[in-house]
């Protein structure tokens, strides 16, 4: 069994020991055992909270690598007639906190119906179901991989009113 620990960068002309073919939610697993495409045993003990993305490496303790691919896997594509439109889409998945793959021509999430038929009432758009490599946005606050533990950073409420709620301390 190879046991990875790192995230390095994606290089195309690495020498990789075996592939894993992972889906965008199973690239979110930072400690899981997985086989690679060719059958062989990769467990992952990846820092907490690390994100793989397609075409990664992952190496470990003795330099070994292995190719991380995006696995195609169902996902709701949605196109429009206008950038006005496509934005307007991506503004209410936003709202929504969906994890959401941008193109220049089209917004590409997980399948759920409830979002397909909002995005259908929107008018405008296109939503087809197919099977791709799902590649969401990290997000503002996400990187692909993490460093150190999350640090809390202390914050006073005298500067702002919060009417009839409160913040737990």
């Amino acid at each position: 069994m190879l046991t990875v620990t790192q995230i390095l960068s994606a290089d195309p002309a690495a020498v990789v020991v075996a592939e894993l073919a992972l889906t965008a939610e199973e690239r979110t697993r930072s400690r899981h055992r997985f086989v690679a495409t060719d059958g062989t045993p990769v467990q992952l003990q990846l820092p907490r909270g690390s994100v793989v993305r397609g075409n990664s490496l992952l190496s470990t303790a003795e330099g070994q690598r292995v190719r991380v691919v995006a696995k195609a896997e169902p996902v709701l594509q949605v196109t429009a007639a206008s950038a006005w439109s496509l934005m307007r889409a991506a503004y209410h998945l936003g709202n929504r906190h969906v994890p959401l793959e941008i193109t220049p021509h089209s917004l590409r999430l997980e399948p759920d119906s409830v979002l397909e038929a909002m995005l259908n009432q929107l008018g405008d758009l296109t939503v087809q179901t197919l099977t791709l490599p799902f590649e969401p946005e990290a997000g503002a606050y996400q990187s692909s991989h993490a460093h150190s533990p999350p640090t809390h950073h202390p914050h006073t409420h005298s500067s702002h009113n919060h009417g009839s709620h409160h913040h737990d301390n």
